[in-house]
């Protein structure tokens, strides 16, 4: 069944695969970014009625809210919302700055917040409604000293964040799922040190298989959490 879905950071990367894949499923879209141009030049062909693009800027607290109007004005109340966007910095008790913390704790964590703040009542109202946060493995453990723990808090937040949903909206039909992904081959882990060698990331749409996996599911299916680790671990 069909769906209108939110996509936050949907013009490349990880996020471009996920829409493609929407998509290819019948879903229509409203793509949330910083710059919306991007979104034209990353689907030059996807009809109007099937796709909008939307400034999204977890910087800029108003325009979750925003977004959100837009996307019911133009297309309807959505049926989902994936949190998509993300960013990397490397921060511990030795390494990075307190700035750099607050920026991970804005895009991370207060930009899916305010989202979902801000979607809930149409997806509640869905009966159908579905929260997909992207969050990693680091969300599930912290690995060890060349992760950054400023990301790892983060994706962990975000995780509790996924489970708090399914609480907010359990008797509407309202189900959210975290998926954790080793790591993926996009340009935010390139030249870090520690990441999984390039050979054995996940691929952009292994993980966008995924999403359109929870996206099928009826109520009756609620899963809370999907890890897809690229190494060999203990626990995960």
């Amino acid at each position: 069944m069909s769906r209108l879905v939110m996509i936050s950071g949907g013009a490349r990367g990880l996020g471009a695969a996920i829409a493609r894949r929407c998509l290819a499923d019948g879903h229509r879209l409203s793509i949330g970014v910083r710059d919306p141009s991007k979104v034209a030049l990353a689907f030059p062909d996807v009809a109007a009625d099937q796709l909008t693009a939307h400034r999204f800027d977890a910087d800029a607290p108003e325009t979750a809210q925003a977004w959100v109007d837009a996307t019911v004005a133009q297309m309807g109340a959505p049926d989902a919302l994936i949190n998509n966007a993300g960013i990397l910095k490397m921060v511990d008790f030795t390494r990075g700055e307190e700035s750099d913390l607050d920026d991970l704790w804005t895009v991370n964590v207060k930009g899916p917040f305010r989202l979902i703040r801000a979607a809930l009542p149409h997806l509640k109202a869905s009966g159908r409604g579905r929260v997909v946060n992207i969050a990693s493995t680091d969300a599930k453990r912290y690995r060890d000293t060349s992760t950054s723990l400023g990301y790892v808090m983060t994706k962990q937040a975000l995780l509790a964040m996924t489970h708090a949903v399914r609480f907010a909206g359990w008797e509407d039909g309202l189900r959210g799922t975290a998926i954790c992904p080793g790591a993926i081959d996009t340009d935010m882990i390139d030249g870090i040190p520690g990441v999984t060698p390039k050979a054995e990331r996940l691929q952009p749409d292994d993980v966008a298989a995924i999403v359109s996996l929870v996206l099928a599911l009826p109520n009756q299916a609620s899963v809370p959490e999907i890890v897809a680790n690229t190494r060999l671990e203990s626990t995960i």
